[in-house]
């Protein structure tokens, strides 16, 4: 058995079952991995150059584009070079740093979320005081927020991860997974126990219930107004929930 004081190295085995498809499965990521920047950086460019556009919500979704740029960057890079190898390797630090970012990218775009439901909770149940409630100072805040709580949220994780003596270094999934090297170790102490379901609260949970309180708020103020209100309060929204 190995410990993670020898461990150099997982090894990345669902890149096992590729076979002979490699090539297409290369190509399908390689496409899909360019028309997420693609579209993204372009999102972000439009709404930069139309100063109509200068509002909170279209800032939460400019966000959430260089969140899905970082995110698919932490991810398709590595994933398209596993497809094309023949050993499947990475470095445990590389594991963790790629763990970080797609864990943290992902809580980011969670929070997003829920600050775009917050924002068009205020600005349909608050809208005489939504700007200034939403002035671009606050947006400001809430994004930094959203990032520095999203790291909090993964780092306690980590922090508890790297210390972890392993009995194994093979990963059976594309990219790294916290979940698949907690199953690699050794022993798992009870700590470590708390942690991992006190963090998914954290990463899940607490976006999702403001969402959800959000909503619940306009649905409450929806069904008070006349239908034309109803209308405009769920045009408001779409932008949210195209994304």
């Amino acid at each position: 058995m190995e410990n993670r004081s020898e461990t150099e190295y997982f090894v990345l085995a669902a890149y096992g079952d590729v076979g002979e498809f490699k090539y297409l499965y290369f190509s399908i990521m390689l496409l899909w991995f360019v028309s997420i920047w693609v579209v993204n950086v372009v999102l972000i460019l439009v709404i930069y150059i139309d100063k109509q556009l200068h509002e909170p919500m279209y800032i939460f979704l400019c966000n959430l584009s260089v969140t899905e740029i970082s995110g698919s960057t932490s991810l398709y890079p590595l994933m398209l070079s596993q497809m094309l190898s023949d050993t499947h390797r990475v470095t445990v630090p590389f594991c963790f740093l790629q763990m970080s970012y797609i864990y943290t990218s992902a809580s980011v775009e969670f929070c997003s979320l829920a600050a775009m439901a917050y924002d068009r909770y205020v600005a349909i149940c608050h809208p005489l005081q939504y700007s200034l409630i939403m002035s671009t100072g606050r947006v400001c805040k809430i994004i930094l927020a959203v990032w520095g709580y999203s790291f909090f949220t993964f780092l306690v994780l980590l922090l508890f991860l790297i210390h972890l003596d392993l009995c194994g270094n093979v990963i059976n999934k594309v990219f790294c997974d916290y979940y698949r090297i907690i199953q690699l170790a050794c022993s798992v102490s009870l700590i470590l126990t708390v942690i991992v379901p006190f963090s998914l609260i954290l990463f899940l949970v607490v976006p999702f219930s403001l969402i959800l309180f959000s909503y619940l708020k306009i649905l409450a103020v929806c069904l008070k107004v006349s239908k034309e209100n109803t209308e405009k309060a769920v045009s408001t929204c779409m932008p949210q929930i195209v994304s």
